[in-house]
């Protein structure tokens, strides 16, 4: 019997999704330089529709003065996200979104525009700091690397640009953290969807999409991702508590449709 492969989101997709959760960024510059970190943490960061990054950094900090400098004003760099997991795993990243592109200082009052911006998606305190210790920098985007459970691969930003998120993906951690914590019998009854050989792991929810619910199984020797999907694509969550209580055998579903 021919297995059907599940569903799942587009690249482009997953990739809207990473970077719409604000997990934890890295910038990197592209080139080398005195004086300048491999790898900094920005106070705060914010991916924009079309791949461009606007990112916060104190003002004295090297790389801005490398950016400042730079021909054209502008610096080779990447940003890199990494996507972590809602519960505490052996290995807690999920997926990485790497940016690429060139990085350059905004004028004070094009940094104080960018953080309005940023603040209508991403409200946080620290862009107030504009202009009193922090400044703005934008990472044009020129290309786009994913790389998660699902596979790898480039992105054209325009394609980044025309997907969507996934509609769960602000509050997937929140449901996934209660699966985990307050309804062990039911990721125990959603064992018995798994392959026989990884029942006996220790089995932790690591994902959830419009496709699927996505299992972390921990064994001694390894770890392994299973996808369990979904009869239909949901996009609200009555659609998905339905799906999730057909998965775990609710017989009052037996033969209800999802309306």
């Amino acid at each position: 019997m021919t297995e059907r492969t599940p569903t799942v989101p587009t690249p482009a997709s997953r990739a809207r999704t990473i970077a719409t959760r604000h997990g934890q960024a890295a910038l990197l510059r592209s080139d080398t330089g005195p004086g300048c970190a491999d790898r900094v943490e920005p106070h705060v960061h914010h991916v924009h529709t079309d791949g461009a990054v606007t990112l916060l950094l104190p003002e004295d900090h090297p790389l801005v003065g490398a950016a400042a400098g730079a021909p054209r004003g502008e610096l080779p760099a990447m940003v890199e996200i990494a996507d972590r997991a809602a519960v505490a795993l052996r290995e807690p990243v999920r997926g990485l979104l790497w940016i690429t592109g060139w990085l350059r200082l905004l004028a004070p009052e094009d940094g104080r525009a960018a953080a309005l911006i940023v603040a209508e998606a991403q409200p946080d305190v620290r862009l107030l700091d504009i202009g009193y210790g922090m400044v703005a920098l934008r990472l044009a985007a020129a290309s786009m690397v994913l790389a998660d459970g699902e596979g790898s691969g480039s992105l054209e930003p325009a394609d980044f640009a025309a997907a969507r998120p996934d509609p769960f993906c602000r509050y997937e951690d929140h449901w996934l953290r209660h699966l985990d914590l307050a309804h062990r019998d039911v990721v125990g009854m959603l064992t018995r969807l798994l392959p026989e050989a990884l029942r006996g792991g220790h089995v932790r929810p690591l994902g959830l999409d419009r496709y699927g619910l996505r299992l972390r199984v921990e064994t001694a020797e390894d770890d392994h991702d299973v996808r369990l999907a979904f009869s239909q694509a949901v996009d609200t969550p009555a659609k998905l508590g339905l799906e999730l209580r057909r998965m775990v055998g609710c017989p009052f579903l037996a033969n209800t449709k999802a309306s």
